[in-house]
């Protein structure tokens, strides 16, 4: 696992050790940060489930101006802020511990959010209703879920975002623009 571009460039991550963690793989994190490559300069992100940080810590590398990694785990978090030690990105993150979907509700707005929660429950439907129904989305926003292939993400319970789905072997990613 690894930062792909940007400024913290080819700088390796530190991988999960027996964590109920499933990092994206770097052929499937090209292709979302090669769909909102264009949206990342100066953004402010979420990085919901947050894992290893390694999507928000992306982000960062490409450009973001902030993100925010959430995540219950205290060990999860503990990787987030070795990887953004490692990377040198730790001062334009914050790292927070606690539910997700509770943070869904503090009213802060981000311009790209990434939701990839663990995949066979249901908090991946909870969190787009919550992230929609709490329009945490600046203007132009983007939602990028990951999925298994074959699961059905519902469309936002609001009116005003644009869908496309992609799918890479197994994944899905499924991208919510809002308009």
């Amino acid at each position: 696992m690894r930062v792909i571009t940007g400024e913290a460039r080819g700088r390796k991550l530190r991988e999960p050790v027996g964590m109920d963690i499933r990092p994206t793989t770097d052929m499937v994190k090209e292709s979302i940060f090669n769909i909102i490559q264009f949206g990342l300069e100066g953004a402010r992100a979420l990085d919901l489930f947050a894992g290893t940080g390694q999507l928000g810590i992306e982000a960062l590398s490409r450009g973001a101006a902030e993100c925010v990694f959430v995540d219950r785990s205290e060990e999860a978090l503990k990787l987030v802020r070795e990887n953004l030690k490692l990377t040198g990105l730790e001062s334009r993150a914050r790292v927070v511990r606690g539910d997700s979907l509770a943070y869904l509700r503090s009213g802060e707005k981000f311009d790209v959010v990434f939701i990839d929660p663990p995949y066979d429950t249901d908090l991946l439907e909870k969190s787009l209703n919550f992230a929609t129904g709490f329009d945490i989305l600046r203007e132009n926003g983007i939602i990028i879920c990951e999925s298994r292939k074959n699961k059905a993400i519902p469309q936002p319970e609001r009116d005003g975002y644009s869908v496309k789905e992609y799918k890479y072997g197994k994944i899905k990613l499924t991208v919510f623009r809002k308009d």
